[in-house]
C-alpha cells in the first residue's frame, strides 16, 4: 500500500476512535469503516497511533483493543453521568413499551388479514343462503316422496358401484391365487395359515361381493 494510502488509513482510524470514544479491536474498526481499508492497513495504523501516543492500546490476552487518548476529552461530571444513565433507562423503557405496542398491532393486523372482508362475508352468506334453500326444497320433495335423483346421477352411481364390485372381485381372486400358491408348500392347513398370518376373509365377516 502507498504511503498516501497508509496516511489516509491512519487518519480514518484516529477520526473514528475520537468520534466514537469507545474501545475497539482492529478488526472491529476495519468492519466499522466498511472495509475501506484492509485489515493489515488498519492494524498498522492502530499500532502506529498507539506508538505515537495518539491512542491508547490495551491488551487482554491475545486480544488488543484501542481507544482514543482520553486526555483530549474534558472530564465528565458525575451528576451528568447519573443523569445520562437515568435518561438511558427511561429511553430503554420507552423502546420496550413501543416494541410491545408494535407486537400487539402486528398480531391484530395478522388477525384482521386472516379474517373475511365485508364483501367476502356477504358473498359467503349469499352462497350459504342459496345452499340452504336448495336443501329445504330437497327436504320438501323427500317428505312428499318425490324423485329428486336425476337419471344422470342414478346412472353415475350404478356405474361406480359396478366399478368397485369388479375391483373387489379382482382383488379377492388375486389374493386367493397368492394364498393357494403359498399353501402348496405350507405344511399346515389353510385355516392355520390364515390364523398365523392374521387374514380375515369376507366370509368370516359375513360378506361376499354383490352380483353385477
Amino acid at each position: 500500500m502507498s504511503k498516501s494510502k497508509d496516511a489516509l488509513a491512519v487518519k480514518a482510524v484516529l477520526d473514528y476512535l475520537e468520534k466514537q470514544n469507545r474501545p475497539y479491536s482492529a478488526i472491529d474498526i476495519c468492519n466499522n469503516l466498511h472495509k475501506e481499508y484492509g485489515k493489515t492497513a488498519v492494524v498498522k495504523a492502530c499500532e502506529s497511533l498507539a506508538e505515537s501516543g495518539k491512542i491508547t492500546e490495551k491488551a487482554y490476552g491475545k486480544q488488543k483493543v484501542y481507544v482514543a487518548d482520553q486526555s483530549k476529552f474534558p472530564d465528565v461530571d458525575e451528576n451528568e453521568i447519573q443523569q445520562m444513565d437515568a435518561k438511558i433507562a427511561q429511553l430503554t423503557e420507552k423502546v420496550q413499551d413501543s416494541m410491545e405496542c408494535v407486537r400487539k398491532l402486528e398480531q391484530e393486523l395478522k388477525t384482521l388479514n386472516s379474517s373475511m372482508s365485508t364483501e367476502q362475508a356477504k358473498a359467503e352468506l349469499k352462497h350459504l343462503e342459496t345452499e340452504c334453500t336448495g336443501y329445504k326444497n330437497k327436504l320438501v320433495k323427500l317428505k312428499e316422496g318425490g324423485v329428486i335423483i336425476s337419471p344422470q346421477e342414478k346412472e353415475r352411481v350404478y356405474a361406480e358401484r359396478q366399478k368397485y364390485v369388479k375391483e373387489w372381485r379382482k382383488r379377492k381372486r388375486i389374493s386367493n391365487d397368492i394364498l393357494d400358491a403359498v399353501l402348496e408348500g405350507y405344511p399346515k392347513s389353510k385355516k392355520e395359515l390364515y390364523e398365523e398370518v392374521g387374514i380375515e376373509t369376507d366370509e368370516d365377516n359375513g360378506l361376499k361381493p354383490p352380483e353385477l
